[in-house]
């Protein structure tokens, strides 16, 4: 079924090219009587809402003070290319050499394996875990095919940059795709991986990334520090720190930093959210200096993500991410709040801060039991309601991986992928031309049987 679409009321761009629209309606051929009307909010709101608006002081006092111990991103800045990293600004000779991909490999499987078992220490070993764990195995196992194929791509492209440094803290880098035409600049979407804030990956957008340039488009696939290497605050740092050597640095690598989108999944999705929100926190206060802007964002792309942390931490608690691990990562459960896009943007001391957003679109399948598709509904209500930019996209029946993985596997025309394509490149006569059925990479029937046991 066509998606469906909550409107909003469009903003001109702040500095798009004379050709280009960059933000156009995302509208399918059905009659109008096919869109359903916005559902109402979720019964698990629980009133936050009024909760936030009480304690407003309290969380503006909290940002001031986070601002202050901050150290206002200017490590960030530090981590231009450097050969001794094995990378460089752009050139092919900052490719990593064999027994640097080796070490570094090697380096990251101890880190993962330490890292695991101090995860097991936190989870424990029950019913539910074992039988989730089973589940991801057979749900890995139908994609198999799909994998190899993407993972080949992604080792052995000469179109992929692996592993650009991007800041001083572990885990602090990227990937790079770029398009096979390189005429002229190109723009560019930095993604933020999901993975349940434990395990995100940059890896794990080579797919994203593969179909993005094949249209011409830059994908910057973003690393951070992991619970339980790193809590959320780490995260947000890691991704605004990402942000910030794409937005100065992309240029040596062909891309246009004046046309550069954010994106997130799942988690990634979240973490992208906290990050362009502080950012434009820092940016309405005084004493702070930032190494990029809120403004270099034409707009944000969330699929599948949760906004509103105090509604969604019984359902993770009941889908296995339980509450003590889960305010663990959060940093305890008074800051839920503040890592909360949904709830910052309603402080009475910070509503100044949604005209400074750029426009918000989210994506949500109508069937995701990770994180229910009311999360993205009401986050973009919130908005529109505060006169921000915002619009939610709605796909009947996907789960919460169906849209990121199964239906690009799927081959043929990506709905989902061709509706970032069209805001992305808006109206360039060479999108529609450039228009082509990918190929398959998994039979349909393990495609279908994925569907059913995945774990997520």
């Amino acid at each position: 079924m066509p998606s469906q679409i909550l409107p909003f009321s469009y903003l001109p761009p702040k500095s798009p090219p004379a050709k280009q629209t960059m933000f156009k309606p995302l509208i399918y051929d059905d009659p109008p009587s096919s869109v359903k009307p916005l559902l109402s909010r979720a019964s698990s709101f629980n009133g936050s809402l009024v909760a936030t608006a009480n304690d407003g002081g309290r969380l503006t006092a909290w940002f001031h003070n986070k601002r202050r111990r901050s150290n206002s991103d200017n490590n960030c800045l530090s981590a231009f290319p450097d050969h001794a990293n094995g990378t460089d600004g752009g050139g092919d000779s900052g490719q990593q050499t064999i027994a640097q991909e080796v070490t570094h490999a090697a380096a990251e499987t101890f880190l993962l394996t330490r890292l695991c078992l101090k995860l097991l220490s936190y989870l424990g070993v029950g019913y539910r875990w074992i039988t989730r764990f089973l589940a991801l195995g057979c749900y890995a196992f139908l994609l198999m095919p799909g994998f190899v194929q993407v993972g080949y791509y992604y080792f052995f492209s000469p179109h992929v940059r692996r592993s650009i440094v991007y800041g001083d803290q572990p885990r602090n880098r990227l990937d790079l795709y770029l398009p096979r035409n390189s005429d002229g600049p190109r723009p560019v979407v930095a993604f933020v991986t999901g993975g349940a804030w434990i395990i995100g990956y940059k890896a794990w957008g080579s797919l994203l990334g593969q179909q993005l340039s094949e249209r011409d488009i830059i994908v910057a696939c973003i690393d951070y520090r992991n619970f339980p290497q790193g809590s959320i605050s780490d995260m947000v740092k890691d991704a605004s720190c990402g942000i910030s050597y794409i937005c100065n640095h992309i240029a040596e690598y062909g891309g246009d930093p004046n046309r550069i989108y954010l994106m997130g999944q799942s988690a990634g999705a979240h973490i992208a959210a906290c990050t362009l929100v502080d950012q434009v926190v820092k940016e309405s206060g005084e004493g702070d200096s930032v190494s990029w802007s809120s403004s270099q964002i034409n707009a944000y792309f969330g699929l599948s993500g949760g906004y509103n942390l105090l509604s969604l931490v019984d359902h993770f608690h009941s889908r296995g991410l339980y509450r003590s691990i889960f305010l663990s990562i959060m940093e305890g459960e008074e800051s839920l709040s503040q890592f909360s896009p949904e709830l910052v943007v309603q402080n009475p001391n910070l509503k100044h801060i949604v005209a400074r957003l750029p426009p918000i679109i989210l994506f949500h399948g109508t069937a995701d039991y990770s994180i229910p598709s009311d999360a993205s509904k009401t986050f973009a209500e919130t908005l529109q309601r505060l006169g921000g930019k915002a619009e939610v996209i709605l796909y009947e029946g996907k789960t919460h991986t169906d849209l990121f993985l199964q239906d690009p596997m799927r081959g043929g025309t990506d709905e989902m992928f061709e509706d970032i394509v069209s805001v992305v490149l808006g109206d360039d006569p060479e999108v529609i031309g450039k228009r082509v059925d990918r190929r398959r990479l998994v039979p349909e029937f393990m495609l279908k049987l994925a569907h059913w046991v995945s774990p997520f």
